[in-house]
């Protein structure tokens, strides 16, 4: 039942999918651009269409009452941003020891514009030995994009090559245009 109510709410919201990599028991969902709140609701909406549940990473001060009950139902893990912690170390060990280990994260960290994108994502997959998947919300066309899977190759600057080339064309919700944007590198 909840997953037809997702997929009649996103289809009602105008929105659809383009998802050609094959749903795993174990992956990271590198998730961008990341420029509204609204990319929450969107990313719930489509994973649940699919019958799937992922954890999800996002900053501490949203945990208040009645919010932070209902988020770690959801699979919410807090993060205190300005704390260095060993999140990603325990994220690994967690990704090895789980059947089922689905993490999506917004490598951004943030909505507003951040050139330079966290890693923590990469190295959890990574350590883990799992893939990553490469979501892209088009906020231009009202799609949902996943056409990449990356395996880490261990030479993560080669790798983000990689996952920049993959965002490059997407430039995230109407009203946010200009909060995106995609490291550059030398050729």
């Amino acid at each position: 039942m909840l997953k037809g109510l997702c997929s009649t709410l996103l289809k009602w919201a105008g929105w659809t999918t383009e998802v050609t990599v094959p749903m795993r028991d174990k992956c990271i969902m590198c998730v961008a651009p990341h420029t509204s709140n609204w990319d929450f609701i969107l990313g719930e909406l489509f994973y649940g269409s699919q019958g799937r549940t992922a954890g999800f990473l996002m900053k501490k001060e949203w945990f208040f009452w009645p919010l932070g009950p209902i988020f770690k139902k959801m699979g919410g893990i807090p993060v205190a941003r300005s704390k260095k912690t060993s999140l990603t170390s325990q994220l690994i060990e967690k990704a090895k020891e789980a059947e089922y280990f689905n993490l999506a994260v917004t490598p951004e960290g943030t909505r507003k514009l951040n050139p330079l994108w966290k890693r923590g994502f990469y190295y959890i997959a990574s350590g883990a030995g799992i893939p990553i998947h490469l979501y892209a919300i088009d906020g231009e066309n009202k799609r949902i994009v996943c056409t990449k899977e990356l395996m880490p190759s261990g030479d993560a600057e080669a790798d983000f090559r990689i996952i920049m080339d993959y965002y490059r064309p997407y430039v995230g919700r109407e009203i946010r245009k200009g909060q995106f944007a995609i490291e550059e590198y030398e050729a």
